[in-house]
């Protein structure tokens, strides 16, 4: 019963999708009657167990002992517009540069309601995505960005990277300007009231309430699609509508959440983007960062040209990679990339400091195998071609401070090189592997 009334709301979405797919100016009336229990509780299905809990205390597992009654309770404060989301909780994830990054913790019931939204969002919103955006959507990552980076400098006439920076893009979202992004396909004010309400709904640290004039809480499941929304209309549209249609030569965007790599053929062309990107954030509410963003010679003939003169090439990163110009074994040129140096430092530490804390907490057989699962994600992530360097250096130098931190476990030394080498001989760690090949790929 429950499959035949999901797959009705699923059916129903698909239909929206279609709709704004075939008709761009189409506006959406009527959406909210898309919340009912039984979409909300496939929305509650997909939420991630285990994770912290909001301000009321309330998990995953406690919420699903008393499902049907709390969402029907749900549905009926969201029928009468009584549902007010609760404060977001705020805690502070260290950033390798010494600040911290804010995160938001909603509340389970929040979460569910995030989610009904995400998806009728994603439905509409989809289809008018431009294709060189990445960050947040469905079936596309952070690999398929760097590997459209890769096509883009290798088959393009590039000659100028732009690397900019939206400093504090969460914190700085401009809600007014958020809404009339959204009303650019939906009209249905029970639906905008709620997403008003989700940005309005405020933050909770250490027992105090903070009012929220303006962003997106990282950390909510609504945020990223919201972000991503908001950047279609600042950055993509306007780069392919206006900017695009005034240059003479060869331009190409590729964004990534708020992260993004502007390609030029043209010198002028690009330094004039720098100038009209800052106005154009700025009629949003935003700000570029002027110490992270740079706009430098790349690309081919800016290779050659720095060989033929005895200097280095400039270099830019993105994605945690350092891109920079190359020389393939038959002497031509291609994008080389490896693991920037702020993110091999900052992962080296953060390796460090739980290396020392969980030696004393667990046996070494437990955490051994923990070691290998964070090996194993850090290869997944930084595992591209050209990258095996910066791969196996990795590997090394955690290799050496397992043995470090293991010896420090007593007075007495545990083991010396040869018993530890031994020990990872029976026990052996993920060896570093390219798992994001951008060579003999078939199409």
């Amino acid at each position: 019963m429950t499959t035949k009334l999901v797959s009705k709301t699923l059916k129903v979405l698909m239909a929206i999708a279609l709709r704004a797919k075939g008709d761009p100016k189409c506006k959406f009336t009527s959406l909210a009657y898309l919340l009912t229990e039984d979409f909300l509780k496939e929305c509650f299905r997909e939420l991630k167990k285990g994770k912290s809990p909001g301000i009321d205390g309330v998990t995953v597992g406690e919420y699903a002992k008393a499902l049907d009654e709390n969402i029907a309770n749900l549905v009926r404060r969201l029928k009468a517009k009584q549902y007010k989301p609760q404060p977001v909780l705020r805690v502070y994830i260290p950033k390798p540069n010494g600040d911290k990054r804010p995160l938001g913790i909603p509340a389970v019931e929040d979460k569910i309601v995030q989610m009904a939204l995400k998806k009728i969002l994603e439905s509409i919103f989809e289809q008018d995505f431009i294709d060189t955006s990445y960050g947040f959507r469905p079936n596309r990552s952070c690999h398929d960005a760097l590997k459209k980076l890769d096509k883009i400098i290798m088959n393009g006439l590039v000659n100028f990277v732009v690397d900019m920076d939206i400093s504090k893009f969460f914190d700085t979202v401009d809600h007014k300007k958020l809404m009339e992004c959204l009303k650019q396909r939906i009209v249905d004010p029970s639906l905008l009231q709620l997403i008003g309400r989700f940005l309005k709904s405020g933050i909770m640290e250490e027992g105090k309430y903070f009012e929220t004039e303006m962003g997106t809480p990282q950390g909510g499941i609504l945020s990223p699609v919201l972000a991503n929304v908001y950047l279609h209309y600042a950055l993509d549209k306007w780069f392919e509508d206006v900017v695009k249609q005034q240059l003479l030569g060869y331009a190409q965007l590729i964004r990534y959440a708020d992260d993004f790599i502007v390609c030029f053929e043209k010198e002028v062309e690009a330094r004039a983007f720098g100038d009209d990107l800052r106005r154009r954030m700025g009629e949003f509410g935003l700000t570029v960062s002027e110490e992270k963003s740079k706009t430098i010679k790349f690309g081919r003939r800016a290779c050659t040209k720095a060989k033929r003169d005895g200097r280095k090439c400039e270099t830019f990163d993105f994605l945690g990679f350092t891109h920079f110009c190359d020389i393939s074994r038959k002497g031509k040129f291609k994008l080389g990339r490896k693991t920037s140096r702020k993110k091999f430092r900052q992962k080296m530490a953060e390796m460090n400091i739980w290396l020392k804390r969980i030696r004393n907490l667990v046996e070494l057989k437990v955490w051994w195998k923990l070691l290998g699962m964070k090996l194993l994600g850090h290869f997944q992530y930084y595992g591209m071609s050209g990258n095996i360097r910066s791969l196996q250096n990795f590997y090394l130098q955690v290799v050496r401070l397992a043995f470090k931190w293991i010896n420090r476990r007593s007075q007495k030394k545990s083991y010396n090189w040869a018993q530890f080498s031994r020990f990872i001989l029976f026990n052996p760690l993920p060896k570093p592997k390219i798992y994001h090949s951008l060579y003999n790929q078939i199409p």
